[in-house]
Formats: C-alpha cells, structure tokens, sequence
C-alpha cells in the first residue's frame, strides 16, 4: 500500500543546507540542474541564516514520481558540501 503524501505528478520543493560557499551552492545546483534541466524562473529561492555561515536553497521542480525523488535525495545527501536535504 502506497502511503506517500503526494500524488505524483506534482510540484515539489527540496530544501537543501549547506555551509554558505559558492562551492556548496554551484555543487548542489549542479545536482538539481542535471535532473531537471527546465527549471522554470523563480524555481530556486536562497537564504542565508542569521549568522551567514550556512545557506539554505528551496527549489522548486515537477517531480514525476517518487523514484526521481529518492535518487535525488540519495545524490544530494551523498556529496561532502551538502549538510542535509529535505
């Protein structure tokens, strides 16, 4: 029994944390650009956190279905500049 909370297709938003550095930044658009090439505008939103040691992305993608999700995750989640993906 599938007891995901979405329905695919559906617009999702992944959340990426990393240490605030270009490195992190272009390294995790990298990741999210080679899955989902189209991104449309304003689909990758940035903030700093009070004391602008880490950098939060929130991209925003059509997802297909929750395999795409999952290798996502397990590419994010593997690379040294990224500390958590959500």
């Amino acid at each position: 029994m599938d007891e995901s909370l979405h329905h695919f297709p559906c617009e999702f938003a992944i959340k990426i944390f990393g240490i605030a550095s270009d490195e992190f930044e272009i390294h995790a658009l990298t990741i999210i650009r080679k899955h989902f090439p189209d991104l449309k505008e304003g689909a990758i939103q940035s903030r700093k956190s009070k004391d602008g040691k880490y950098l939060a992305l929130t991209i925003t993608v059509q997802l297909a279905n929750r395999e795409k999700a999952d290798e996502i995750y397990q590419e994010l989640t593997a690379s040294p500049y990224v500390l958590m993906a959500l």
